[in-house]
């Protein structure tokens, strides 16, 4: 265990191209795995608060399921309308136990 983070995934358990939505203190948070590393972002749209973990993910964009906005997870940074404001990101660390976020 990494002091400051929760434990949010084994070591292996989501796939390439996967997603994991999970709760840190209390938030929704979407994992992603991509290209070989791990991001972690507020599961929830800038636009109208849509699950962006339940959206399309498609190399390292993520699609919101509800009005198609789409956000880049390893920076958070809203790329399309109709949302203009990034999500927040949160850190991500993995070592042998598995994968971790960041606890603000």
């Amino acid at each position: 265990m990494i002091k400051g983070y929760i434990h949010a995934a084994k070591p292996g358990e989501i796939a390439p191209g996967g997603k994991k939505l999970l709760d840190v203190a209390g938030r929704a948070v979407a994992l992603f795995h991509v290209d070989g590393a791990y991001y972690a972002i507020d599961d929830v749209c800038t636009h109208d608060g849509g699950p962006l973990a339940e959206g399309e993910l498609l190399g390292c964009e993520v699609m919101c399921p509800r009005h198609g906005a789409r956000f880049d997870v390893r920076t958070g940074k809203a790329l399309c309308m109709p949302a203009f404001e990034s999500v927040s990101t949160h850190d991500v660390r993995v070592d042998e136990d598995g994968v971790h976020i960041a606890v603000d």
